[in-house]
């Protein structure tokens, strides 16, 4: 391709709009541009690198036995309806109705579609087992879209669906996806973790994510480098650790905390440790409100909190008039004792003696209050957030946590939707059985943004050799010369016939202007023609050296040729 003609609208200044560094580069590199908030077009060298990685996950998809088909992206609603997530899904889902008044969305994920295509297609048990997929553009009305195209309202996604009539087909099927997913992320050349997970809205009981670690991430990692052990921070069992606490059955006793709402203040006003304090959060679950109590030097875990209570739609924390109503005091003086709602307590302050809670009066706490004797806990459970040096789960060793980007999820479904649904198949046996199902998606254009994430430096992309929008660029210095563009084509031609996708910077431009696009839009290896071309000897760099080195013209083509198919 010959650069003068490419679409490759550079950027030399960083975008206000761009917040991280992928979405810095993919605008300043000419590969996107935004339409709306989180809505995107692709330009030519996005696309590229886009249709790549989907050809990786389509071969290794494939090659683990599954059949690609296309879903419609316009979607009506009774199938959603049926499983109960036209409700569940919520704002998320774009909603509209069509001239005769009928729902319809825009598909956010398709479980429901999967699972009607293989009860009006499939005739015999014989079929199982059956995996099906699409790569296909998704629509959720993100909230907050951010970060580019690593959280945005239209993306690309691979989704497919294993169908099996037992449980040890499913875990054969979830198996070869997940061998599936390490070998397709492996070759987009992602430093990757795979972690347990929760299903969230996709129901079912096996989870796990693959994430990229990025300190961009909006999902916390906790992972044990002593065993292996790794959990996404809404999955991750926390161990209970008990602290120091004021030994005997104390008298409660109600003090006066003035303009202390936080666990800073009040730490500082009563000249006590964090971890002596318990926070009593109050939620709104549903149509019902609830008290979460945690550490004082604790989070709440708001999904282990919302899985445990089992609210349909998000659990939100209770509005400020909401909290004065059932305190009877000002938000930062919530506790347990006298509260008449359900109140859910982490496994830690079951530990706890003698701790500080807010005593439901302005500007009042109570110290030495224990459970049980105070107070009458709903359920006492993990509801905590897991935190860098907690105890791992397996072994028993402190654990590390990460930020990290989601970019492939894998679940078992188990009977959710073909019960929902009525997907059935009769055994050879002649019993009737609901059919079981597993779910994998992968997000396409995620991937794109998390592989810049990991592969950049102060100059541009760095891209790995497989989904580089182009394998090497031919840079004649002074595109006047003709000595060097004679050159400079002959070598360019050459890369061609080897099946190397080459560019040539054929522009009128300055050397450091060329240099600069190449560095930027990441091109893994370039060569330059210069002053030498006459004697034969040409400039042969790969993207992430610091120095040119000086070949022939035979050898910079043959170490071309080379490094990329080696690396392809």
């Amino acid at each position: 391709m010959r650069m003068s003609k490419l679409l490759m609208p550079t950027l030399r200044e960083v975008p206000a709009e761009a917040e991280i560094t992928s979405h810095k580069l993919m605008l300043r590199a000419g590969m996107i541009r935004k339409l709306a908030a989180g809505i995107y077009s692709y330009l030519p060298l996005g696309l590229r690198v886009e249709k790549k990685i989907e050809q990786i996950v389509r071969e290794e998809m494939n090659r683990a036995g599954a059949q690609e088909l296309l879903m419609a992206a316009l979607l009506p609603a009774e199938a959603y309806q049926a499983s109960g997530r036209w409700e569940v899904f919520g704002p998320s889902m774009f909603k509209l109705k069509d001239r005769n008044d009928r729902d319809f969305c825009l598909g956010p994920t398709h479980e429901e579609l999967f699972t009607q295509t293989v009860i009006d297609n499939v005739r015999s048990y014989k079929e199982y087992p059956m995996t099906l997929y699409q790569i296909q553009t998704k629509y959720r009305d993100e909230g907050r879209p951010r970060f580019g195209v690593m959280r945005s309202r239209e993306f690309v996604m691979k989704d497919a669906y294993s169908f099996d009539l037992t449980e040890e087909g499913l875990d054969a099927s979830y198996k070869a996806m997940y061998d599936a997913y390490c070998a397709i992320f492996t070759r987009l050349g992602l430093d990757f973790t795979i972690v347990d997970a929760d299903s969230g809205a996709m129901g079912g009981s096996g989870s796990q994510e693959f994430m990229v670690k990025s300190p961009v991430g909006e999902d916390g990692i906790a992972y044990c480098d002593a065993c292996g052990w790794a959990a996404n921070f809404e999955k991750a069992e926390c161990i209970p650790t008990e602290v120091p606490s004021p030994e005997g059955d104390l008298p409660i006793e109600k003090i006066h905390t003035p303009n202390a709402h936080t666990i800073e203040e009040l730490v500082e006003f009563m000249g006590a440790k964090p971890y002596n304090f318990v926070k009593t959060i109050l939620y709104k679950a549903d149509d019902k409100y609830i008290a979460a109590m945690v550490r004082g030097d604790r989070e709440v875990n708001e999904v282990k909190l919302k899985n445990l209570v089992g609210c349909t739609d998000d659990l939100e924390l209770a509005e400020p008039f909401a909290v004065r109503e059932l305190t009877h005091a000002e938000v930062g003086f919530a506790g347990p004792v006298g509260l008449d709602i359900p109140v859910y307590v982490d496994k830690e302050v079951e530990l706890m003696k003698n701790f500080i809670v807010g005593a439901n009066e302005t500007d009042m706490h109570y110290k030495n209050v224990n459970m049980g004797r105070d107070f009458t806990p709903a359920v006492i459970a993990d509801i905590r957030i897991i935190t860098d040096g907690d105890v791992c789960p397996k072994c028993g060793k402190p654990i590390k946590t990460a930020q990290g980007v989601e970019v492939g999820h894998i679940f078992k479904l188990g009977t959710k939707y073909s019960k929902a649904l009525g997907l059935t198949a009769q055994t050879e046996s002649g019993e009737v059985a609901d059919v079981i199902m597993g779910c994998y998606g992968i997000g396409v254009t995620r991937c794109l943004a998390a592989s810049i994430e990991q592969n950049n430096d102060e100059n541009g992309i760095i891209w790995p050799v497989s989904i580089a929008p182009y394998h090497a660029v031919v840079v004649p210095v002074n595109s006047k010369n003709e000595e060097q563009v004679r050159l400079a084509e002959k070598i360019y031609n050459e890369l061609l016939d080897a099946g190397i996708e080459t560019l040539i910077d054929d522009r009128d431009e300055r050397p450091g202007v060329k240099f600069k696009d190449c560095d930027l839009i990441g091109i893994p290896v370039r060569i330059v023609v210069g002053k030498k071309c006459g004697e034969g000897i040409v400039e042969y760099k790969e993207r992430v050296w610091d120095k040119a080195e000086e070949k022939t013209v035979d050898g910079a083509v043959k170490d071309v040729i080379e490094f990329i198919k080696s690396n392809i």
